[in-house]
């Protein structure tokens, strides 16, 4: 970690929200240590911030120290170039990336165009979405029977989502899983398979077999359970039955 010596002002923001008056600890005391670790000579020094002093750490600090408190207003804190201490005390600081951290507005600039990008990429892909992948986000992401929607309601749901959640979206768009979790839903959905038991047991419900399939475990989803049971070597042959019927 290096600090940029070149003056210039510069301005921290609260990441913990915009009260009107928020005091940062500003020197290091045994029930709050405000220390900053020294890895070149693998020791602790104790921080404190004073206007008559050129130097963050108390070591190379005088005895005539003016301790001043170190207020943000409104979520923000203004440090002018001409009290460098104050600029290096804060870089320094353990709460600094936590509870504050430095405005770079160019940085911001390129995070919010890079966030704006992911939004707009998610909405292009949301709205070339055949109807069955509609369907199929519908079932596995929102839990809804797609029947029971419109195609308008369908389209802006997925809309809604692509634009709240850009970044979730497209990761659920490239899951391998979407596919075959969509299939478990239509199983359901269908008939093919039925909850009994309050939501214990899963049974086929087919022309043919009306047996049990299994047991949910405690705290686990019915349909995850299904899906790992149809994976394995012995549920193999009941996934293609119920694919064969699906048609």
């Amino acid at each position: 970690m290096s600090i940029n010596t070149t003056p210039t002002d510069k301005v921290y923001k609260l990441k913990i929200g915009s009260p009107l008056s928020y005091t940062l600890a500003s020197r290091n005391h045994p029930r709050f240590p405000l220390m900053w670790y020294d890895e070149k000579n693998n020791i602790n020094r104790a921080l404190r911030y004073a206007k008559n002093q050129n130097t963050p750490f108390e070591d190379q600090q005088d005895g005539n120290a003016i301790i001043e408190p170190i207020i943000f207003e409104d979520g923000f804190l203004r440090v002018p170039k001409q009290n460098p201490a104050l600029q290096e005390f804060l870089f320094y600081h353990p709460l600094n990336g936590q509870i504050f951290s430095e405005v770079d507005k160019e940085k911001d600039a390129a995070a919010e165009v890079d966030d704006l990008n992911i939004e707009v990429e998610a909405l292009i892909e949301a709205r070339q979405l055949t109807i069955d992948q509609v369907e199929m986000i519908t079932r596995v992401m929102f839990g809804k029977d797609p029947s029971l929607l419109s195609t308008a309601e369908l389209k802006r749901d997925i809309l809604v989502y692509a634009k709240r959640e850009p970044r979730d979206f497209l990761n659920i768009l490239n899951d391998p899983e979407l596919k075959f979790q969509s299939k478990i839903h239509l199983f359901f959905e269908n008939k093919l398979l039925v909850l009994r038991n309050n939501d214990k047991e899963v049974w086929f419900n087919t022309t043919t077999n009306k047996k049990k399939m299994l047991s949910v475990p405690f705290g686990e989803e019915p349909y995850e359970t299904v899906g790992f049971f149809l994976k394995s070597d012995e549920g193999l042959d009941s996934l293609k039955m119920l694919e064969t019927i699906l048609g």
